[in-house]
């Protein structure tokens, strides 16, 4: 069991950043596939960013280059950096926790949010132009 809050969002004018943060309580959160997914009224919730337990990111196009996704497993946290952004970034922002049993040869899919079982409450985040 896995219990994630975000904290982090809130309301930055286009070109500003924000850093994200999400803390997991569990004694084992190293042996957990996290990612970060958004979502805006009236859509399906997005995964944008990824990050294995070796530590490698994955990203969606529409903020690559932009984010950047990190972990510290000593700390239980996951942390997203956004940097230039933009009015369509404007969400809630989700962390999730994924046990990542299946490799990708076996149809794991980063941002399919069936993948993940355990998720935080979510964090607004507001780009103004």
């Amino acid at each position: 069991q896995v219990q994630l809050v975000e904290s982090g969002g809130g309301s930055v004018q286009a070109g500003g950043s924000l850093n994200l943060s999400c803390t997991a309580t569990t004694a084992v959160y190293s042996s957990y596939c996290m990612a970060w997914f958004r979502q805006t009224p009236g859509s399906e919730r997005e995964g944008i960013a990824f990050i294995s337990l070796l530590g490698r990111g994955k990203y969606a196009n529409a903020v690559k280059d932009r984010f950047s996704i990190s972990r510290d497993n000593a700390k239980n946290t996951l942390s997203l950096q956004m940097a230039s952004l933009k009015p369509e970034d404007t969400a809630l922002y989700y962390c999730a926790a994924s046990t990542c049993l299946r490799s990708v040869r076996d149809g794991f899919r980063w941002n399919n949010v069936d993948e993940y079982p355990y998720w935080g409450q979510g964090t607004q985040v507001t780009v103004s132009s």
